[in-house]
């Protein structure tokens, strides 16, 4: 039997691309948002999720604040357990956000939780991060893993990229940042089930593991009820 792969951050993210022309189709369909229960397990998102964290990604580059930054954390390395993990993504995305505002800046997020033995509990955050307070973050972020999680930081628990490859991208080179940006969404979203696959033509799939509690999530203004607002 082949060895089994040590769960953490590089294997969650070892099959992400980062460039190319093939682009993730966006057919949200006006489905709604996610529905999740702190007690509630579910192996793979839905139709309904996948459209609306689609949906979320187009409302967010409508408003001004594209999704630049590509973040991906393993809870379980971390030392969060799966019935924690929705609780420790909601803290930090909120401490993200009193970051950058109190830097004068809002931004806009979602995400997708996966597991599963070989993988290990992580997520996967798609965020607005303006290039002149990405050092911010980075300097904050393993400080608010241990506050989270009350463990020191492990090496190898968050990576952190540019959508596109660089800073900026989104604004220099529009074209490329949403090429990027769909390769991204297509690898955060390939635990979708069969149907959600077929439903918007999912460049990847695969199993996605046992998830507790919310599956994914967006922020406030970016979701359905935002959307909905900005159509009157």
């Amino acid at each position: 039997k082949p060895p089994v792969p040590k769960p953490g951050t590089p294997l969650a993210v070892s099959k992400l691309p980062l460039g190319g022309a093939a682009q993730l189709p966006r057919r949200p369909k006006g489905r709604g948002g996610a529905h999740n229960r702190a007690d509630r397990e579910s192996d793979a998102l839905t139709v309904r999720q996948v459209g609306n964290l689609l949906a979320a990604a187009d409302h967010a580059d409508a408003i001004g604040l594209p999704l630049t930054r590509f973040i991906t954390i393993h809870w379980q390395s971390a030392g969060v357990p799966p019935e924690g993990m929705a609780k420790a993504t909601g803290r930090f995305v909120d401490l993200l956000a009193k970051a950058l505002a109190r830097h004068g800046s809002v931004t806009a997020w979602l995400w997708v939780h996966e597991g599963g033995i070989n993988k290990g509990g992580h997520c996967h955050l798609l965020v607005h991060v303006p290039p002149m307070l990405v050092r911010v973050v980075s300097r904050l972020q393993k400080g608010w893993l241990r506050r989270i999680s009350g463990k020191p930081y492990r090496a190898g628990v968050i990576k952190s990229r540019p959508v596109g490859g660089r800073l900026g991208v989104e604004t220099s080179m529009p074209a490329v940042h949403a090429i990027n940006l769909d390769n991204v969404l297509g690898y955060a979203l390939k635990a979708a089930d069969a149907e959600a696959v077929a439903e918007f033509d999912l460049p990847l799939s695969e199993p996605g593991g046992r998830v507790i509690g919310k599956r994914c999530s967006t922020s406030q203004n970016i979701g359905p009820k935002a959307r909905k607002e900005a159509k009157r």
